[in-house]
């Protein structure tokens, strides 16, 4: 059955790709239906892969082989909640290592331009922590970090002034 809200996006010529690699990185992922052009189109041929059922953690997407005309821009992103820096690391690593780049205070792109928070919950916890000074402390450290340091973030909560 369709999801009655499924996000969309839009890939030139690689949602299956994008699709395998995020179903192999991320828990509660999966590439479902594959979807091939009933006729020629203006990025692609009769028979060419056009669009991609998949989910990413639960989330009902659909890959769209559309072409170039509208890339990937920070305005949308995945976040996902991390436990731990072994989890944290793996995802940052995976994202990265597979041809993506870093960006600031937890943020990455893979290598299709989609952007990625990698969010340790207790970054989240420290930065809306009720007393202003920790979060404060949590979110100055944060902001001189690419991939999150959890240590790093727990020691400046835990800092007096």
């Amino acid at each position: 059955m369709t999801s009655k809200n499924t996000i969309c996006l839009w890939y030139d010529g690689t949602a299956l790709d994008a699709a395998k690699f995020y179903a192999q990185t991320f828990p509660d992922s999966a590439v479902g239906a594959v979807h091939r052009a009933p006729g020629d189109y203006p990025s692609g041929k009769q028979g060419d892969v056009l669009t991609v059922e998949f989910t990413v953690m639960g989330i009902p997407c659909l890959g769209l082989n559309g072409g170039p005309a509208f890339p990937q821009t920070e305005a949308f992103s995945f976040q996902v909640a991390t436990d731990d820096q072994a989890e944290t690391d793996r995802l940052w690593n995976a994202i990265i290592d597979n041809g993506g780049s870093p960006s600031a205070c937890g943020w990455c792109k893979d290598k299709w331009g989609l952007s990625w928070q990698i969010t340790p919950r207790v970054l989240t916890a420290a930065v809306t922590d009720p007393d202003p000074a920790v979060a404060k402390r949590a979110f100055d450290a944060m902001m001189t970090m690419t991939k999150i340091d959890i240590a790093a973030i727990e020691a400046a909560r835990r800092a007096t002034a």
